[in-house]
């Protein structure tokens, strides 16, 4: 066995990549991610409580996450970083966790996935000047934990803590990017793109965002969301740039397909990064924890001159190009974050006690490459005209040029932002319950999630916290969940894997 992994959602044969990783990295690769975690987990063993520290273990979490890091050279660098801080003698390596009875290592790998989730949105939150105590400690207590030989019971508390920090971490990021850019509004983005330069930005970063776009006014190249990006639309500050002019292509896996030949600079600020194309690999830039052999990197300067140059080398198109998503729509609407939904809370109060909203339907997270996502575009398809559909993250991306028609004026569908935005949609349902008098779990709310990364990974696991039940997860099931974990979530929460629309719909309408 040439490496191990099985954290992301396309692990092989649904147990975990040997040879390399379907994701593209190769062994030597993910066998140095393994190191660095293991130095992680010693730095937290060993180092007092300080920003550095606290930065390391936040940095180092995030960049070992899938799709994020396929550059040798870089984590070998933060290895040599994190060694320099460790200050005792403890030695710790990760692969004694995959070696654990299935049930240990279970419980410990959605701990440590779950960890790297809420590392992800601390960085996002950091870099932005905001940062929360018990959410910085949190790493430390959970990656010594994690090191000890530990019960299950006691595993299954820590699981449930990663869910409840994961809350508090959601709800600073939120805080953060809406001081700094406002708060979300409405606003239709268009999928087409105008002649001349233009910039791809890729990732999940509202920073370098703003930061490319101060530095490309007034240069005549154009900007375009991509993926995650999509609901920075919404933000004020920065859709105040009139050169911000829509979105191009779809979720992240097809990014091979719609970036080939594109005569475009692409900035990737987070993941998903997949193997580059030589088609494109000249126009490829990274940034932040995003590396990858060969391709420019800008550093903490954040001096975006090499994108924009290469950029105008380029062109652009020469004309007008129409573009369309995923079901040849060209028009999406983002901005129902949770401060938009509850100021028309009434109206879809009122709405659901008149019958004229039935159901409400979460349907999003990670979008993937696995056949059978198309799952969720048929399930948003076949959805009763009298539900509402609430999504985030890249898995909108599967129905979310469709028009969906509105209820007494509320859209059908409503996009609430990234993944992290999740906390939008736990504070509309709580709020919600509030107005009707009973439990998240007496609404008339389904969630219905896709998955395929180490964010899902924290959002679930902030469900299980907060008690949501009747969660249906897909397109398959975790492979580090194992049977009797899985049990467990099944008796105490009612976890199930989708099956069909058709079936799926039947059952949560008649329950």
């Amino acid at each position: 066995m040439n490496m191990f992994c099985f954290q992301c959602e396309q692990t092989a044969q649904g147990k975990g990549c040997t040879v390399q990783g379907v994701c593209g990295k190769k062994a030597d690769t993910s066998n140095l991610q393994d190191e660095l975690t293991s130095k992680l987990i010693e730095l937290a063993n060993c180092a007092e409580k300080n920003d550095i520290n606290t930065e390391l273990l936040i940095n180092g979490l995030f960049t070992t996450i899938t799709n994020v890091n396929f550059d040798d050279k870089s984590i070998k660098e933060f290895i040599e970083k994190v060694q320099k801080n460790i200050n005792c003698n403890s030695k710790f390596d990760i692969k004694t966790i995959w070696d654990c009875n299935e049930d240990i290592r279970s419980l410990k790998s959605l701990i440590l996935f779950g960890l790297k989730g809420v590392a992800a949105y601390a960085h996002h939150a950091k870099v932005l000047g905001y940062k929360d105590v018990d959410v910085d400690n949190f790493f430390y207590e959970a990656l010594q934990e994690i090191s000890k030989d530990l019960s299950a019971d006691e595993l299954l508390n820590l699981v449930l803590k990663t869910g409840e920090i994961n809350l508090k971490c959601m709800e600073l990021l939120d805080k953060a990017n809406t001081e700094t850019y406002g708060t979300p509004a409405p606003r239709k983005v268009t999928t087409n793109i105008e002649k001349g330069p233009f910039i791809i930005v890729t990732g999940h970063d509202l920073r370098d965002l703003s930061l490319l776009l101060e530095q490309t006014k007034d240069k005549g190249v154009n900007i375009y969301t991509h993926g995650e990006m999509l609901p920075c639309h919404a933000y004020p500050e920065l859709n105040k740039y009139p050169h911000l002019k829509g979105n191009f292509g779809t979720a992240w896996q097809n990014q091979q397909k719609e970036f080939d030949n594109v005569p475009a600079a692409i900035l990737f600020t987070t993941n998903c990064i997949m193997p580059v194309k030589d088609s494109y690999k000249d126009r490829v830039f990274t940034t932040s924890v995003v590396e990858y052999p060969d391709m420019v990197h800008i550093g903490e300067d954040k001096n975006f001159t090499p994108v924009i140059e290469k950029a105008i080398e380029l062109g652009g198109y020469k004309e007008d190009k129409k573009m369309t998503g995923i079901n040849g729509g060209d028009t999406l609407t983002v901005g129902f974050g949770h401060r938009t939904v509850l100021s028309v809370a009434d109206k879809v109060i009122e709405a659901v006690k008149s019958g004229d909203i039935k159901h409400i339907f979460l349907v999003g997270g990670c979008d993937g490459a696995r056949p059978g996502r198309n799952y969720y575009t048929d399930f948003v398809k076949q959805a009763p005209k009298d539900s509402i559909i609430l999504t985030l993250a890249c898995g909108k991306y599967r129905f979310n040029d469709l028009d969906l028609g509105e209820i007494n004026g509320i859209p059908r569908l409503l996009d609430m932002g990234q993944c992290n935005d999740a906390y939008s949609a736990i504070k509309v349902a709580v709020e919600l319950s509030k107005a009707f008098n009973c439990s998240v779990n007496e609404l008339p709310l389904s969630l219905v999630l896709s998955w395929y990364e180490q964010k899902a990974v924290c959002i679930l696991l902030t469900l299980l916290y907060l008690g949501i039940e009747n969660i249906k997860l897909g397109p398959t099931l975790p492979a580090f969940v194992s049977p009797n974990v899985l049990n467990i979530l099944v008796d105490k929460y009612k976890i199930k894997p989708v099956t069909t629309p058709k079936e799926d719909l039947k059952e949560i309408l008649n329950r």
